[in-house]
């Protein structure tokens, strides 16, 4: 019931809405960073979303899990540091660790750092699949581990890699800042709706 007065708020804020039927916003999000010809920021408080970071393009996370006050800027560097891989290869890493938020139980036995290492040696999920077939590079327990979670490990990535090529036509207006009618319109809605400080801070970032 809330997404109407959703919808009713961002229309008010001129703010455009996009989406793609059967995809998350994460694919929405994914695509449109794809696409930007600019740098782009994504702010989000979801892991999965450190995949898309690429410095090259100036493709950056603003990571919002440890509150408003305390942003981390999410570029090539953190995520080497923080988990070993680069973000091109997060997803895999993800798939192999796990993530609760995601209800994802990774493979049993393996954690960061195995995850970590496996992606190093062999690249991705299907060099390290590939590894596991024939036994090469790889010890016998892991080789195990991997492949008793096979059917796992078949559907596990859809989830976690975002999509980066839907069919979406970015918005061609940019976001611009509101007259006075546009201003006291959306204070009307607020009012209307009891939306509080969410609103009224978004009028005022959008005054400025």
């Amino acid at each position: 019931m809330q997404i109407p007065v959703i919808r009713e708020a961002l229309a008010a804020l001129r703010i455009p809405i996009i989406g793609v039927t059967a995809h998350e916003a994460d694919d929405v999000i994914g695509t449109l960073a794809t696409l930007a010809t600019m740098p782009v920021d994504i702010v989000t408080g979801d892991r999965d979303l450190f995949q898309l970071v690429d410095d090259a393009r100036s493709v950056r996370v603003i990571y919002t899990a440890r509150g408003m006050s305390n942003l981390e800027i999410v570029t090539d560097q953190t995520v080497v540091a923080k988990y070993g891989v680069l973000p091109s290869q997060y997803a895999d890493f993800a798939t192999l660790r796990g993530d609760a938020s995601d209800g994802l139980p990774g493979v049993a036995g393996v954690g960061d750092k195995t995850a970590a290492t496996l992606v190093q040696a062999h690249g991705d999920l299907a060099g390290i699949r590939a590894a596991a077939e024939t036994g090469e590079g790889m010890s016998a327990s892991v080789r195990n581990k991997m492949i008793t979670a096979s059917v796992y490990l078949d559907v596990a990535p859809t989830v976690v890699k975002v999509a980066t090529a839907l069919d979406i036509v970015p918005p061609a207006d940019a976001i611009r800042a509101l007259d006075p009618a546009e201003q006291d319109a959306a204070t009307a809605l607020a009012e209307q709706w009891n939306l509080g400080g969410s609103m009224e801070r978004a009028i005022a970032a959008l005054t400025k």
